[in-house]
């Protein structure tokens, strides 16, 4: 989160907010102020020219009337009244404000003027409308502006009244400057002008201050907020008063508490659940309700094949290679269904089983596949399958045969004497290649089931199998030949005996009944990583190479015809497969078709004694 700007943050606007209401409340202060010593400057004015106006109409009225009694001139009282204006102007404290007083008789004949420069109106009739309603009004006042000047005028005209009869004799008009009055004004207003400045860097800085009280909490908050973000529940806001901003951040200590708290349950149950989806053996798809994956354990990816990124966002249906249109049912419920992954190499099948997310008894916002590998299962039920139907068969044939040949001989070729001995020893031979398979039957029922015990002994393996070599040259006739080539040591192992008899009897025997006439067998035995390898080589027609990982499977034969009739039961080769696989080792086949098969088992040893020529 990047950092506020200054001029963005909640400090400046306090900062404007405050300076202007200072700056408004200046305003109408001044305003209401300077107008209303406007007025009382204008009052206190033109009282003052009335007051003085009025001791000179006085001081004109006593001069008229005692120059009245002592018969005066004109010429006379002219002089009385520039005196008297002459004593007006230089007593006054006005004096620098009155620009010009006059006296005026009652036919509106300026008689005296205090101006040097309008003497010439001494003696002439005035046209002033100012001065024809004084007469009219007795007495008035008037602010004038000169428009060449710009200069306001305060004209005040006062009536002369006679001592004896109270009747108007004159006029005293006064004109007087008001520009000291506004310039005290200015004065005024430079010294509300600059309180109004001092008072707004005064309330900024103090609304600096005032508003850090409120911003620096909030900072804080802010920043605690950005921790929370990143997941740092342990540091906590500094509270620095006990109003609502302190409340404010004792509410988000109790806030970073409570997620705190709620941050590790959720932590605690997410580390749960991934512990189960990932320990699960089963996948576990999850999707949103337009059926968008939004969630895969690593088993599930595994069993699909999908990269987690390919996977995000994709349709379940595309996922699974469903044929059908997957759709959501109202009520939930789905029935499951086996998907077939298999390759061309891997048979490998899943069963997927659905369940909606719904909370409580609302909509379903999605699904849940848990997807199960019931390959195994899937292939034992196959092989089982295909083991009744085996199992079956081969005991179906020799049965068939045996009842056929007794049925003949029941009809009477018993006392046949050519028939009868033929058909007896075929009925023999059946009978025993069913107990034959009813034994190896048996006996991988016990290794199946874990019953059977090995009676493990110490023994050289190569002389054990030079000795079951040669019980089998003994009784293999001529037309075949064996080749040894055998280590000249004594390798010894721990290991069954007779399973192991059992193991090279089978492969022995299935060579020689696979060889032709003239053919050679060829035993070999060889170390290997702390293992003896033994291989027993035919010069049979060999296996397909598409057969041979077959060839150790239950009943299974690569030519079904020659092997019955050569009295295979098809387990010769599993029993083998099962008793190597016990005693830790491997078995497996070489072969090239028309050439021969070589059969290789492989059996842990434990000491190599040199043997001396």
């Amino acid at each position: 989160m990047k950092r506020t700007n200054f001029f963005k943050s909640i400090q400046w606007k306090l900062v404007v907010i405050y300076a202007l209401l200072i700056l408004v409340a200046m305003q109408v202060i001044g305003v209401y102020f300077v107008r209303s010593l406007e007025r009382q400057y204008i009052n206190n004015f033109s009282q003052s020219l009335v007051d003085r106006a009025n001791l000179l109409s006085y001081n004109v009225s006593e001069g008229i009337a005692a120059n009245e009694s002592d018969s005066t001139t004109d010429q006379q009282l002219n002089q009385l009244l520039d005196q008297l204006l002459s004593d007006f102007t230089e007593s006054t404290t006005l004096a620098d404000d009155i620009r010009e007083v006059q006296i005026i008789d009652t036919n509106s004949v300026v008689r005296a003027t205090s101006n040097q420069n309008n003497q010439s109106l001494v003696g002439q009739r005035t046209a002033s409308t100012f001065i024809q309603k004084s007469f009219a009004t007795g007495g008035a006042q008037e602010t004038l502006v000169y428009e060449d000047s710009n200069d306001r005028m305060r004209v005040v005209a006062v009536p002369v009244k006679s001592e004896i009869d109270g009747t108007t004799i004159g006029m005293i008009y006064i004109e007087a400057s008001m520009q000291s009055i506004y310039n005290q004004m200015e004065q005024v207003i430079r010294i509300l002008a600059t309180g109004t400045v001092i008072a707004l860097i005064i309330t900024s800085f103090l609304g600096i201050l005032l508003s850090r009280t409120i911003t620096r909490p909030i900072a804080d908050m802010r920043r605690q907020a950005v921790e929370m973000r990143k997941g740092n529940f342990s540091r906590k806001v500094k509270v620095y008063s006990d109003d609502e901003v302190g409340q404010l951040a004792y509410a988000f200590n109790e806030l970073t508490d409570e997620l705190m708290e709620a941050n590790a349950t959720t932590e605690a149950e997410r580390r749960r659940l991934t512990s189960v989806l990932e320990n699960m053996s089963d996948g576990v798809v999850a999707t949103d309700r337009s059926l968008r994956v939004i969630l895969m354990n690593d088993q599930a990816r595994d069993m699909i094949g999908v990269d987690e990124e390919e996977a995000m966002g994709m349709n379940l249906q595309s996922l699974l290679a469903f044929e059908e249109e997957i759709v959501i049912p109202e009520d939930g419920t789905m029935p499951a269904k086996l998907i077939d992954l298999s390759t061309d190499e891997e048979l490998f099948l899943v069963r997927a089983y659905f369940s909606p997310i719904q909370k409580h008894s609302g909509p379903i916002t999605g699904l849940i596949v848990v997807l199960h590998d019931v390959t195994e299962q899937e292939q034992v039920e196959q092989d089982r399958r295909e083991f009744v139907a085996n199992v079956s068969h081969e005991l179906r044939t020799p049965l068939t045969t045996m009842r056929s040949y007794l049925e003949v001989l029941a009809e009477g070729a018993y006392q046949d004497d050519e028939l009868a001995p033929r058909f007896l020893e075929t009925t023999q031979n059946e009978t025993e290649r069913m107990i034959r398979l009813v034994n190896d039957l048996l006996q991988l029922s016990k290794m199946d089931s874990k019953e059977y015990k090995m009676q493990k002994v110490k023994f050289d393996f190569v002389q054990f199998f030079n000795d079951i070599i040669d019980r089998h040259e003994m009784t293999k006739g001529d037309a075949i030949q064996f080749r040894r080539k055998l280590m000249k040591r004594r390798v010894y192992v721990h290991a069954d005996q007779d399973k192991m008899t059992q193991v090279i009897d089978n492969i022995i025997t299935n060579a020689i009944k696979f060889s032709p006439e003239g053919g050679t067998i060829t035993f070999r035995t060889m170390l290997r990583a702390k293992r003896l390898v033994i291989g027993i080589k035919d010069e049979g027609v060999g296996i397909p190479k598409s057969n041979l990982k077959k060839i150790f499977e239950r009943f299974y034969r690569v030519d079904k015809a020659r092997a019955r009739n050569i009295g295979g039961t098809g387990l010769g080769l599993s029993i083998a497969k099962e008793v190597v696989s016990a005693h830790g080792g491997d078995i497996w086949a070489e072969s090239e078709f028309g050439r021969g098969t070589t059969i290789y088992f492989t059996i842990p040893f434990d000491t190599i004694v040199e043997v001396n020529d």
